[in-house]
This record gives C-alpha cells, structure tokens and sequence, in this order.
C-alpha cells in the first residue's frame, strides 16, 4: 500500500507518494487546479495499484479534489493541517515549510494511523444540507422584497397595505391605483416589478420544498433499508444515519412529558421528596426580624420569616 499525500491550495495541488514501512518520499508531482490536471493525477498515480490518498484538509481547500478521487473508487483519508505542522516541526530540517513537505507529512500521519479521518462521499446529507441553505436566502430575500413593496405602497395607499402582504394582493391592490403624476407612476411601476419579483420568489420556494420533500422520502427509504441490514452492524454509518436515529421516538417523548408532569404534580401536592430541602439562614437579626411560632416548624420550606411588628 502506497501512500499519497496530497497539500491542496487554491490554484495547485501538490502530491507526495511515501513508502509505509519506512517513511521515505519516493516521488513528487504538481499540478493545477483544473479537471485535466486532475485526470493528470490520476494517471500518475496509477502506477501503484494499491494506493490511499491522504488529503491535508480534505474538508477545506483539498474538498473538490477528495470528492473527485472518491467518485472515482479511489480510497481517501482527511488529515488536519495541526497534524501535518506537528510531524513537520519533528522531522529533520526544523520545519522547513514547502508543498512536497507538507505533502509527505499528511502521508505519514495516515501511515502511522495518527489523526486521519476516512473521508465519505458526499450524499443525502448534503443535499439535505444544500437545499436548507437554498431555502434560507430564498426565505430572506423574499423578506426583503416584501419590506420594499410595503414601503412603495405606503406613498401609494393611504394606510398601506396589510401586513400579511401576498403576490397577489399586492397586485389587487395596484390595479385600482390610478398615478396622478411622473412620481406617482414611477413608484407604481417599481411596486410592479417588486410583485414580479415576489412572485418569482414564491415559485421558487415551492419548488425547493417540493425538492426537499422528495429527497426526504429517498432519504427516509435508505435508512429503512439499512436499519433492518444487521450484518453492516459495527461499521461506521454515514452522516445522514446517524442523525436520523439520534432523533428520540415519540414513546421517548411521552415517557419523558409524563415523567415532568409527575414530578409537577408532586411540587404542587408538597411531597417532601420532591421539594428542595433548603438550609435555614445561620443568622438571622432579632432586630429586624423574628420566628413566629409554626406547627410545622420541621418542615423548613413552610416557615415564614415576618419582620418585626408585621
């Protein structure tokens, strides 16, 4: 097994191939940033036939390329960048900084089974992840717009328009205006285009959930498909796994909401076990306050403390 190290930047990629047994660097390669230089890479390292890529930084700079290599059945470790600094300040040379170096010491440090991270392929989750972000900016700019059509409305209408301002009664709402002057045109034809606007952003919304919908359903389909796999037990699941039975059930739920009621239930009865027992003050001035005679003076969270001639 032959290792390659990879320093990732944003116009070059540099890889270092290194012997597991020994360490040792026994070959270099530089390329830049773009498709064909990454099929250069591959070719170049196909003279192993066995062979992992360790990426410094595979979830930042060296993200695309890691991603490409494992769509193309390649093996692919992460490795952090105060990893490969460590190995580089213990090496020979006292920290000499350089790509091939860096390079070679991501190598090592998944030689050595240190600090790297199987690097899984992009899948449910991040499209999940990708259609949420999508449909966050569209939510804010639709938020925008709205806020400036209220406001061109407002020196339009007396009294503006509603608050729950929609498409469709924004243009209801233009089409009985009638501008008495350039002014009053030019706001109209701005509420126009801002209509337009709210309607394409509408049209999008409902088409990124209906998205989101469906890649839920093939999300749900593959979890169900993998919960009833006992004999991958063990493995390591992938992302969108793990999180979808980390979510507690709804007996979970339940239990949980009647435990809290119970517990409320008994502070209300005053049930001595569920009450905080509270420590009595260790001073208290005569002066200004005095202990009235109690019959449940054993029961410290039922004293009443009345200042002096109340």
């Amino acid at each position: 097994m032959i290792l390659l190290g990879l320093d990732p930047h944003k116009s070059t990629h540099t890889a270092t191939a290194v012997e597991p047994m020994s360490n040792r660097p026994i070959a270099s390669i530089r390329i830049e940033a773009t498709l064909p230089e990454y099929r250069r890479l591959l070719t170049w390292a196909r003279r192993w036939p066995e062979r992992r890529w360790a990426v410094e930084g595979a979830t930042g700079l060296g993200r695309h390329l890691a991603q490409w290599l494992l769509a193309r059945g390649e093996s692919v470790v992460d490795v952090h960048a105060s990893a490969t600094a460590r190995v580089r300040q213990l090496s020979r040379g006292g920290g000499r900084k350089s790509d091939a170096i860096d390079a070679a010491a991501a190598a090592t440090i998944a030689a050595l089974q240190g600090e790297s991270r199987q690097v899984a392929a992009e899948g449910h989750a991040t499209v999940l992840a990708l259609l949420d972000g999508q449909r966050v900016n569209l939510a804010q700019s639709r938020v925008g717009t709205v806020n400036q059509l209220h406001a061109v409305l407002r020196d339009l209408l007396p009294g503006g328009a509603p608050l729950q301002l929609t498409a469709s009664t924004a243009a209801a709402m233009l089409g009985r205006i009638r501008p008495a002057g350039p002014v009053e045109q030019v706001r109209k034809q701005l509420a126009k285009d801002l209509v337009a606007e709210l309607r394409t952003l509408d049209a999008q919304l409902a088409a990124n959930a209906e998205t989101l919908r469906t890649h839920v359903e093939a999300l749900r389909q593959h979890t169900d498909g993998h919960t009833g796999n006992r004999a991958g037990h063990g493995r390591p699941a992938d992302r969108a796994h793990r999180a979808h039975r980390a979510v507690p059930d709804r007996g979970c739920v339940r239990e949980l909401l009647r435990h809290r009621a119970d517990r409320g239930r008994q502070c209300r009865q005053g049930t001595p076990s569920s009450l905080p027992q509270r420590r009595p003050p260790a001073q208290l001035s005569t002066a200004h306050h005095r202990r009235d005679p109690d019959p449940h003076a054993g029961q410290p969270w039922t004293r009443v403390l009345r200042p002096e001639g109340g």
